[in-house]
């Protein structure tokens, strides 16, 4: 039997400790660690093949360079395998330990369907349903939420609910910041809470411009046809679920180049 800890004192605990540690790290310069291309993936949403496709075929583009991955949230939900796009997350990693994943508002409802249930039930209906189906539990009628809270608890492996809490909010380097969903203009960036990383649109696309210096922001959240690439942020959620097109944005030096499946 697996270790099962109170979860939910868990969820409060640590983000509010992750949350600190984010705007203390965007206080830093951000500067680049080193010359290797960044890979940005979009919105995977339970595409597991797709991701597995697309990591090949960049792997395959820049075969023989120092490359860095980073995944900008929405790995669960919609799709229809889940718990293979987790899976495939932690075998990137333990090829690549330096691999950024961060947290999509899709990993932060499933999260707070495990710590509070009925009270963040929505998520079923935000494709965490398609969730529970790749870990094997039905949501089928009668069950109520909280049957598939703890259903979910027990099926939910330990090294994947490790994953799901260890998502930073967003990464830098250089002048390039890497989000979920984009920043708030009217906040400064040390002062960015999560749910706007997490959830914004509208008010960062329509104000973000120019709000925070030369920075170039590299997010995904919202589907487009194919990516967005403008003078100061880059969009690259192209909708896999419904498009079966998974995008990235592959940074070497200033050079952006994009693939897809």
């Amino acid at each position: 039997m697996q270790f099962r800890p109170n979860r939910r004192l868990f969820l409060d605990v640590a983000a509010l400790v992750r949350q600190t540690v984010n705007m203390l790290n965007a206080m830093g310069s951000g500067a680049r660690r080193d010359d290797a291309v960044l890979a940005a993936i979009g919105d995977v949403h339970g595409c597991a093949d797709l991701l597995r496709r697309l990591i090949e075929r960049v792997e395959e583009r820049f075969a023989g360079r120092r490359l860095r991955f980073v995944l900008l949230g929405d790995y669960v939900d919609r799709g229809p395998d889940s718990r293979g796009v987790l899976d495939a997350l932690l075998a990137l990693r333990a090829r690549r330990p330096d691999s950024v994943f961060l947290k999509g508002n899709h990993e932060q409802a499933m999260l707070d369907f495990l710590g509070a249930g009925e009270a963040a039930a929505a998520w079923l209906h935000w494709g965490g349903e398609e969730t529970l189906a790749s870990y094997g539990v039905s949501a089928a009628p009668p069950l109520e939420p909280a049957e598939l809270q703890m259903r979910l608890a027990e099926a939910l492996p330990d090294v994947h609910f490790a994953l799901l809490m260890d998502l930073p909010l967003f990464h830098r380097e250089g002048r390039y910041l890497f989000v979920h969903a984009g920043l708030n203009p009217e906040r400064p960036l040390e002062e960015q809470e999560e749910r706007d990383l997490l959830w914004i649109r509208d008010a960062f696309y329509r104000k973000g411009k120019n709000r925070f210096g030369d920075l170039v922001v590299v997010h995904g959240h919202t589907p487009v046809p194919t990516p967005e690439d403008l003078s100061w942020r880059v969009n690259v959620d192209t909708g896999a679920v419904w498009s079966s097109r998974l995008s990235a944005l592959c940074l070497d030096g200033e050079e952006r180049i994009f693939l897809s499946t």
